[in-house]
């Protein structure tokens, strides 16, 4: 009876600090996010109808939405077109190396983030080599994926992993070093190990600060898969958008860069929203 008398009293107190907004703030809110994408649409038309940039350089919207659907569902408009029909095949397999290369820095940089932050000889042996080599720009890193893995997916993953690392890493380590002094001094008092202590009182207290990283991370992780798919694969958005380049199909650049927007939007949005319901007491 108690017991389900104080989880009433918190579930007030959490209303009364962070109270719900009516859905007509929410529509308010959504209406302020779509203002810049239709001014940029407008632009896109006007530029491509008055010719702005030369007659034929620019295709207007819709032609780029012909070439999108036809790129999704294989309808070719009476030509022969190499990328038609070939959307599925080359978001897969973009997506599976930016969950690979990603899933390895995570977790890689999560526990050397967590030992570096609390542990002051850790951090004298691997932060002075990371914070050298952290500002080497990922495409620095091309010619040894090239020279190690040739042109391979190997080579592709290795660099999303070394993109995706730092900012892990480095939230993550941030995060542990801020953890509550009050908090480990407590856990200290009632016997806690240091193993129960970087268990159940760092990992958990640096999440929020872990899944900024994770955000950084994928986000690099889409930069680099790009990167890495225009030179060392034959296959994935990074080398449709090369093709597309090569054979001068500016329609099929639109779509390949909207397709990127469109993914790396998404999946950041899934870790924002998840981050944000299970840490709400982090994000106020």
């Amino acid at each position: 009876m108690q017991r389900s008398r104080a989880e009433a009293a918190q579930r007030e107190a959490i209303a009364a600090t962070f109270p719900r907004k009516s859905w007509l703030d929410h529509l308010r809110v959504q209406m302020l996010a779509i203002v810049l994408p239709v001014l940029l649409l407008a632009l896109w038309t006007f530029s491509s109808t008055q010719h702005i940039f030369g007659a034929g350089l620019l295709p207007t919207p819709m032609e780029s939405a012909e070439t999108y659907i036809d790129w999704i569902a294989g309808k070719s408009r009476g030509l022969v077109d190499p990328f038609s029909g070939t959307w599925a095949r080359n978001v897969a397999a973009s997506f599976l190396r930016v969950v690979i290369g990603v899933s390895f820095a995570a977790l890689i940089g999560i526990i050397l983030g967590i030992l570096i932050g609390r542990s002051r000889a850790v951090e004298l042996l691997f932060d002075p080599t990371i914070q050298g080599i952290r500002p080497v720009p990922v495409t620095a890193w091309v010619p040894f994926t090239l020279i190690f893995f040739g042109i391979s997916p190997a080579a592709a993953i290795s660099l999303i992993f070394i993109a995706a690392f730092f900012p892990i890493l480095v939230n993550t380590t941030a995060g542990a070093q801020h953890v509550s002094v009050a908090m480990l001094r407590a856990a200290r008092m009632l016997g806690a190990s240091e193993a129960y202590l970087l268990r159940r009182v760092v990992l958990p207290s640096a999440l929020p600060q872990i899944f900024t990283g994770l955000r950084l991370g994928i986000g690099m992780g889409w930069v680099a898969v790009i990167v890495a798919e225009m030179i060392g694969v034959k296959s994935g958005l990074g080398y449709i958008l090369w093709q597309a380049y090569y054979w001068n199909r500016m329609d099929m650049l639109i779509c390949t860069v909207f397709t990127i927007g469109v993914l790396g939007f998404v999946s950041d949005r899934i870790v924002y929203v998840y981050a944000r319901r299970k840490f709400f007491w982090a994000s106020r």
